[in-house]
């Protein structure tokens, strides 16, 4: 077994993608999850060629079973959960009066629910991580909308503002426990999630999935006195 392992979701691409790479970088044996099985393939298949124990386990993540099989999947495959890094997501824009409620469920079971039912499914093993080395970390992806509404977003923009209000509460939580918590709120990152705005922002002016990733890696090598709680990712003069 590992001496330290993680758990990303999202993995198969983007900043779910990077994370992974830098937390093998760090020194940890990584899962990845996703729903699509060949796009996750693909990603750990890349992951391996640069060195490090990767496992990749294929789910719905916007259902409870899907949650529960993956920490579970984790759990057999390397004893422990150093590091939980909830990154899977998707956006459905348009105006309020175009709203669907099917499009406000599958926004919140990926994008809110599933993080509760991760820190619930994973507390047992991240409090036994937090007990050993009181280093245990959380790192919940949110947006720069999950900081200020933005139009055509408003289910988006108000179920990442429950990632941030989950993210402080967790700290008050679980922090005891040695367990820490950091929001991530970017904005536009050069990703498929933001394809739809590259014909006003082009791709090579957008925050990069290294610029995230780089920070994740900051934090794992954070002491155990030191907690950061939310990090914003703004482009130059530009809020969102």
């Amino acid at each position: 077994m590992a001496e330290r392992a993680a758990l990303v979701t999202g993995g198969s691409s983007g900043i779910g993608l990077a994370i992974a790479r830098a937390l093998l970088d760090a020194g940890c044996a990584v899962t990845i999850a996703s729903r699509r099985p060949e796009k996750l393939a693909r990603a750990a298949a890349e992951l391996r060629e640069g060195g490090g124990t990767v496992t990749e386990i294929a789910a719905d993540l916007a259902t409870e079973q899907g949650v529960i099989d993956v920490v579970a999947g984790h759990r057999e495959a390397h004893g422990r959960l150093d590091v939980l890094v909830n990154s899977a997501g998707l956006g459905i824009g348009g105006p309020i009066e175009d709203v669907q409620a099917k499009h406000i469920d599958l926004q919140y079971a990926l994008n809110l629910k599933a993080i509760i039912l991760f820190y619930r499914e994973s507390a047992p093993m991240l409090r036994e991580a937090g007990a050993e080395h009181r280093k245990a970390l959380v790192v919940n992806v949110s947006s720069i909308t999950g900081k200020q509404g933005h139009e055509w977003l408003s289910a988006y923009s108000a179920i990442k503002h429950g990632v941030v209000g989950l993210t402080q509460a967790m700290n008050r939580e679980l922090n005891d426990a040695g367990i820490k918590s950091c929001v991530l709120c970017p904005a536009y990152v050069d990703t498929e999630l933001s394809d739809y705005k590259k014909s006003e922002i082009p791709a090579e002016e957008m925050i990069t999935t290294e610029d995230v990733a780089g920070f994740v890696g900051y934090l794992v090598g954070l002491s155990k006195n030191c907690v950061i709680p939310e990090v914003m990712f703004e482009r130059p003069g530009e809020l969102v």
